[in-house]
């Protein structure tokens, strides 16, 4: 990491979890219910350094780990290690490591996912559950990457990146073109409408969201959509991935069927405190993505970010600071 940025994390440590070794980030006092913040795809622990800061300056004890297979954590070799029940095990691992009982877990993106899952596979360790910008999804009425594929076409990403090797390939080639097509914010003006995976192609249209296709043909000197992260920042993410490559992250992605094989008996009931944070022009996980949540989610509140896309804890970092601390001190005094 660069030495500029040293400030902006803490020293990192690491537990022995599920089998893997997993390194974290960890501040504010050792006391009340921890805070477990869990990135998505492609991104860091590093993702959350603005989170880090306010809320452990805040008084709470928050824990951001690289997850398996990004960062310092370690990256198994076998596709089915990245399933749900590794993912879930290797958090409850952690809380065993912290000696805590439960945990508050907020997630962005495919950490979202992992995070609702948290009080249905393991309720005796979860206090409460944040969402950002991943609502809570119940189980799909047949095997997910068949609905997207049939809805939005092979060359959408999550199932392109179902081939072996042929995203890692396209994205492992260039992680400084990747991480600058990825991390920008939207374009100016009035967000364009947007079902994000509940987008529905005409007969005949081209697959929807088909990023690697786009990345293939992105430079970024011609990219109008500006950048929230400073060169150092940028180069954080970028020296990580090109010593990981991204096929630990896109592993996650190759579990999803396995994962809904495997959740049938599940029940789709999350009972504890909940916050749902959603963001305005985010095009693939829209606000209306979290319609309907309160039928699942007994005890919600939603909050919108106004003018964030996708990367909202970075691109809107006081905005979701806010949101988090204050749902906090309402529903975890400390």
């Amino acid at each position: 990491m660069p030495d500029a940025l040293l400030e902006q994390m803490p020293p990192v440590q690491y537990a022995e979890t599920n089998g893997i070794r997993m390194a974290y980030y960890e501040a504010g006092p050792r006391e009340g219910v921890p805070l477990i913040l869990c990135h998505g795809f492609p991104e860091l622990a590093f993702s959350w350094r603005h989170q880090i800061k306010a809320l452990g300056e805040a008084g709470r004890w928050v824990i951001a780990p690289d997850q398996r297979g990004y960062g310092l954590t370690d990256r198994p070799a076998a596709v089915q290690d990245y399933d749900m029940e590794h993912l879930t095990a290797d958090l409850v691992g952690l809380l065993d490591h912290l000696k805590v009982e439960k945990a508050i877990f907020a997630g962005h993106d495919w950490g979202g996912i992992v995070v609702w899952q948290m009080p249905l596979r393991d309720p005796e360790r979860t206090a409460g559950v944040i969402g950002l910008n991943t609502p809570f999804m119940p189980r799909a009425p047949a095997d997910p990457i068949a609905i997207m594929r049939a809805r939005l076409g092979d060359q959408m990403y999550i199932v392109h990146f179902q081939t072996p090797g042929e995203a890692d390939a396209v994205l492992d080639a260039d992680p400084a073109k990747a991480m600058s097509f990825f991390l920008r914010r939207p374009l100016p003006g009035e967000a364009l409408p947007s079902a994000g995976l509940a987008t529905e192609r005409k007969p005949g249209d081209p697959s929807a969201f088909a990023l690697i296709n786009i990345l293939k043909a992105y430079s970024p000197q011609f990219d109008p959509r500006e950048p929230f992260l400073t060169a150092d920042e940028l180069a954080v993410f970028v020296s990580s991935f090109k010593r990981t490559g991204f096929t630990g992250g896109i592993n996650w992605y190759r579990n999803l069927t396995r994962n809904w094989e495997r959740s049938a008996d599940i029940a789709a009931k999350v009972s504890v405190p909940s916050l749902m944070v959603m963001a305005e022009k985010d095009a693939v996980l829209p606000p209306s993505a979290a319609d309907g949540m309160e039928t699942y989610v007994a005890d919600l509140e939603k909050t919108l970010i106004e003018g964030s896309g996708h990367w909202t804890q970075q691109e809107k970092p006081e905005a979701v600071n806010a949101a988090m601390i204050g749902w906090l001190d309402r529903r975890f005094p400390k």
